[in-house]
């Protein structure tokens, strides 16, 4: 499957935004710290800035719904400096964490592209 044109880009970002937003707003929650726009900016702004990185990183504009490379540098990029700057800003990366940040981002930032890719290619009768 050729991924969707570049003018899906701002629907894709969204998407990848919503995605971080809903992980660390199910983090708050699970941990009884409360949603509030604070508290969640506090906890999403380090996994938000990794995504912006992964989306330069992979030309997401050029490919924004595609699961590889744009997805894949998406999510590796989300977890990687979203762990780094939370460290850099004392903000809690214990492995545990890490694994779980990993494997529900994964979830989220692939699932919806995977989504999109078993969609187009579903025979429409």
């Amino acid at each position: 499957m050729t991924s969707m044109t570049s003018k899906w880009t701002p629907l894709a970002v969204a998407a990848d935004v919503a995605c971080v937003l809903v992980f660390c707003a199910v983090g708050r929650r699970s941990h009884a710290e409360g949603i509030t726009v604070s508290g969640l900016a506090e906890t999403a702004w380090p996994f938000l800035t990794g995504t912006a990185v992964g989306w330069l990183l992979a030309r997401g504009w050029q490919r924004p719904t595609a699961l590889s490379p744009t997805g894949l540098i998406v999510w590796v990029a989300t977890v990687a400096v979203g762990m780094a700057l939370r460290k850099l800003s004392g903000q809690g990366v214990a492995v545990s964490f890490i694994v779980v940040a990993s494997t529900v981002t994964a979830l989220l930032l692939l699932g919806w592209r995977l989504a999109l890719r078993l969609l187009d290619r579903t025979p429409i009768s």
